[in-house]
C-alpha cells in the first residue's frame, strides 16, 4: 500500500513507519521537518505545518494514498482540513485518539461503546481529541469518508518521548531510590507496547469493517500498582524499596490540600478557587509518582482498563507482549542506549514526600 503517515518520527509514529517500511509498504511521512529522526530507506519525507493550511494544501497537492495514518490531529480543525483534503484521495484514513477522552467507570474493562467525558473535569487534549471524532463520524456518515478512530492508552517502549513514565521508574530502581507506591499498592492499570500497538495500525489499514468505528488499542495484561512496580524491579534485577503513600495523604494531593510543587509540599490550597489548568497540571506531577492514565478524569485509587476485543474480532490483532515481557525489551534499549546512565530526573518532591511519610510513622 502508498501510506502517508502524519508525524512520523516520534515513538508510536516511529514504530509505525519502521512496521510498516518492514512489511513492503510505500511510505511517505509529513511533518514539520523539526525533528532529525532516522527513517528507514525508502521512506520519503513531505515538509509541512499542519496548523498552516497553505502549506499542508502545498505538500498534499496532486497525490493519492491507500491509507493516511494520522498521528498527530489534536485539534477538531486539524481532522476538518484533512477530511477536506483527503475526500477522494485515500481509501482510508486512521486517525489516532486516546483513552483520555472516555469518563470514569467501575464497570470494566471499558469498552468502546462506554461513555466518554465531555465536562469541566475534561482537558484540552482529551477534548480535542473527542472533537475531532466527532467529526470524522459525521464525514463518515454523511459523505462516506473512510475513517477509523484508534484510542491509544499509555504507551510502553524504547523512544518514549515520556521520559517521566516508565524510564523514570528503571532509573529510580536502578539507582537504588525507595519507590513511592499510592495507598495499599491494590489498584490496577494496563498499558501497551508500542510495537504491538505499531502492528495493529498496519493490520487495521484498508479493512471497511473498521470504517466509522472506534478501537480501543492497549495491552492484553492488566496488573496492580505494587505487581507494575515489582515486575521492572525483576527486570533491573534489584529488590525494590517500596514505600507505601498512605490513602489519607493521597487523597489530600488528589484533592488539593496538599499540593506538589515547586520542589515542595504547600498545604491548604482552595481547591473551589483552584483554575482548570492549575489542577491538570497538580494531578498530571502525580504521574510521576506511579504511572497512571487521565488522573483530571480517574481518581488515583480508581483501577482503569480497557477491552481490546472490537479490535481482534475485527482485526485478528492479538497483543504479543506480555507486560513483563515489554518491562524487559525496554529496560534492554535503556542500557544499550546508555540512558540508565545519562538520564537525571528531579527527585525532590519524592524526597519531600518521603519524610513527610517519616514524620508521620514516627
Amino acid at each position: 500500500m502508498r501510506v502517508l503517515v502524519m508525524g512520523g518520527t516520534q515513538f508510536n509514529g516511529r514504530a509505525l513507519v519502521w512496521e510498516l517500511a518492514r512489511c513492503g509498504h510505500d511510505v511517505t511521512v509529513c511533518n514539520r521537518g523539526r525533528t532529525p529522526g532516522e527513517l528507514p530507506p525508502g521512506v520519503r519525507r513531505l515538509v509541512a505545518d499542519r496548523t498552516d493550511p497553505a502549506s499542508l494544501r502545498a505538500a498534499l497537492a496532486g497525490q493519492d494514498w491507500d491509507c493516511v495514518q494520522d498521528m498527530t490531529a489534536y485539534r477538531e480543525s486539524d481532522a476538518k482540513l484533512m477530511s477536506e483534503l483527503l475526500r477522494g484521495r485515500t481509501g482510508h484514513y486512521v486517525f489516532a485518539s486516546s483513552t483520555v477522552i472516555y469518563a470514569a467507570s467501575d464497570l470494566l474493562p471499558i469498552a468502546e461503546d462506554f461513555p466518554v467525558d465531555r465536562s469541566e473535569r475534561q482537558n484540552e487534549y482529551g477534548l480535542g481529541k473527542i472533537l475531532c471524532e466527532d467529526h470524522l463520524v459525521r464525514e463518515w456518515r454523511e459523505r462516506g469518508f473512510p475513517a477509523t478512530t484508534v484510542a491509544f492508552s499509555m504507551v510502553f517502549g524504547p523512544h518514549n518521548i515520556l521520559p517521566d513514565r516508565e524510564q523514570r521508574m528503571f532509573v529510580r530502581l536502578a539507582r537504588g531510590r525507595p519507590v513511592l507506591i499510592p495507598g495499599d499498592g491494590t489498584t490496577v492499570g494496563q498499558v501497551g507496547h508500542v510495537d504491538d500497538q505499531a502492528r495493529a495500525l498496519r493490520m487495521l489499514m484498508g479493512k471497511p469493517v473498521t470504517f466509522g468505528r472506534r478501537y480501543n488499542l492497549t495491552g492484553g495484561d492488566y496488573f496492580t500498582d505494587e505487581g507494575y512496580v515489582d515486575a521492572c524491579a525483576e527486570v533491573v534485577g534489584v529488590k525494590p524499596q517500596k514505600v507505601f503513600i498512605p490513602a489519607p495523604l493521597m487523597d489530600d494531593l488528589y484533592a488539593g490540600r496538599v499540593q506538589l510543587g515547586g520542589g515542595a509540599l504547600r498545604a491548604h490550597i482552595d481547591i473551589r478557587t483552584e483554575r482548570r489548568d492549575d489542577r491538570g497540571a497538580r494531578l498530571f506531577a502525580l504521574q510521576r509518582i506511579l504511572q497512571r492514565l487521565a488522573p483530571h478524569i480517574h481518581h488515583w485509587n480508581r483501577s482503569v482498563c480497557f477491552g481490546i476485543e472490537r479490535l481482534k474480532e475485527d482485526v485478528g490483532w492479538r497483543p504479543e507482549y506480555c507486560f513483563r515481557g515489554a518491562a524487559m525489551q525496554t529496560w534492554r534499549w535503556m542500557r544499550d542506549a546508555g540512558l540508565d546512565q545519562r538520564l537525571e530526573f528531579d527527585f525532590e518532591v519524592e524526597d519531600e514526600l518521603l519524610r513527610r511519610i517519616e514524620r508521620g510513622s514516627g
